[in-house]
């Protein structure tokens, strides 16, 4: 119990920090897509600091394990994290870097208890269309028959991707492309889903609020009706005992 409680100690003051670092790893990768005339040494920064918030988010993730009563059962209900953490080492590209990076945010995201649906959903939806549209832009710029060139082309390419519209203006090319194409259309189908869930849970609570508040005042009605029909005796017995 003790172990379990410097777990979660960890986990609550740790969580403002990593969500630092995930925002650092986000201008760290946008900066060398965005700009790709920057210099050498920008793009080498940039890598490092996403080596670095990795491998922080990596660390936190063998300290809770140490941390944790059941080390065997950390990991079978943490896989996705062990995995997140062990993608970059096994192919060491920046897409992987990426895709392992927001698992772990959203991983760590999900267990903070201080952050809402509605304001994890929505911190989702942006960072998806984020980096969706950097991922798609930093593989399909290059590619000879490629028609997402911009940075507007890609966000466009993104929210439209999202929403299963699929225009078809414009669409990836290359095979990383279409993987970010086929993730982002998963990613927005499971993210409307919980939308749709989380209005559902909200009527479903709401009438059952309503029925409960009904089933009161139909409770009292029936006392308040049992009082009067009380009252009425004790009267009708009061004018019988008066009259004799």
């Amino acid at each position: 119990m003790q172990q379990q409680s410097a777990q979660l100690r960890w986990e609550q003051n740790t969580q403002r920090p990593l969500f630092g670092l995930a925002l650092a790893f986000a201008v760290a990768y946008a900066v060398p897509i965005v700009r790709p005339d920057a210099s050498r040494d920008v793009v080498e920064v940039c890598t490092a600091v996403e080596w670095v918030v990795w491998g922080a988010f990596a660390l936190d993730y063998f300290i809770r394990l140490a941390l944790a009563e059941q080390r065997m059962a950390f990991v079978r209900t943490h896989w996705l994290d062990l995995a997140s953490v062990l993608l970059p080492l096994l192919q060491p590209m920046r897409l992987l870097r990426l895709v392992s990076t927001l698992l772990l945010v959203g991983q760590r995201a999900r267990m903070a208890s201080q952050i809402r649906l509605s304001t994890y959903v929505g911190g989702a939806v942006v960072g998806l269309l984020m980096f969706g549209s950097l991922a798609v832009l930093s593989v399909e710029r290059d590619s000879p028959d490629g028609n997402i060139r911009t940075l507007g082309d890609a966000v466009w390419w993104s929210f439209t991707t999202m929403t299963t519209v699929g225009y078809g203006d414009h669409s990836p090319t290359t095979g990383l492309g279409r993987m970010l194409a086929v993730g982002l259309m998963l990613s927005g189908i499971a993210l409307l889903g919980v939308v749709t869930a989380n209005i559902a849970a909200w009527f479903i609570a709401r009438f059952e609020k309503d029925d409960v508040e009904e089933r009161r005042q139909t409770e009292a009605i029936r006392v308040l009706t049992e009082e009067v029909r009380a009252l009425r005796g004790e009267v009708a017995a009061l004018k019988g005992t008066s009259v004799e």
